[in-house]
């Protein structure tokens, strides 16, 4: 790619933190990548490397894009389960980014997650797609997030009780 002398390459960055009903062990997993499909409708990533799917630094796999990018490339970038801490690496031809989420006990049943995304543009137009990215992901706050683990969460706590 021959980048352009007179681009100016932009960077936009933000942070939320959510509260989830669960303990942190449990918590932390359901960023995976392939736990997200509990929780998220419509996600349906497809690996392409390792070939089973597990989360460890280096997973690769490829989502659905939006608008005008077809295909988003993802790269565990950094893999800390010890530290409840996992990094992702996305790219298209126009911009990267990367989504960062930091998992905190609360208490034995509430979790905190720090979710930050930083997005660069690789060219004019990707800059311009972070920034309508960024404004409409952080829209509310990421409550919409907190809102889906946690509803997914409770779904699992309901008693299942037989008609009799």
């Amino acid at each position: 790619m021959i980048m352009n002398s007179y681009f100016n390459a932009s960077k936009v960055s933000q942070t939320e933190t959510i509260n989830i009903n669960g303990n942190i062990e449990n918590i932390f997993l359901l960023f995976g990548a392939f736990e997200e499909r509990k929780w998220t409708e419509g996600w349906n990533p497809v690996l392409v490397f390792p070939e089973t799917e597990i989360i460890e630094e280096g997973t690769t796999f490829t989502t659905e894009g939006h608008g005008e990018e077809l295909e988003y490339l993802w790269r565990v970038s950094k893999y800390y389960p010890e530290q409840y801490l996992i990094q992702y690496l996305v790219s298209t031809e126009n911009r990267y980014w990367t989504i960062t989420v930091k998992c905190s006990p609360i208490s034995a049943d509430k979790t905190s997650a720090e979710i930050t995304y930083t997005f660069i543009g690789l060219n004019e137009k990707g800059n311009k797609i972070n920034k309508e990215s960024l404004q409409r992901m952080y829209e509310n706050k990421l409550i919409d997030w907190e809102q889906e683990i946690n509803n997914y969460l409770e779904k699992l706590l309901i008693p299942k009780f037989k008609k009799l």
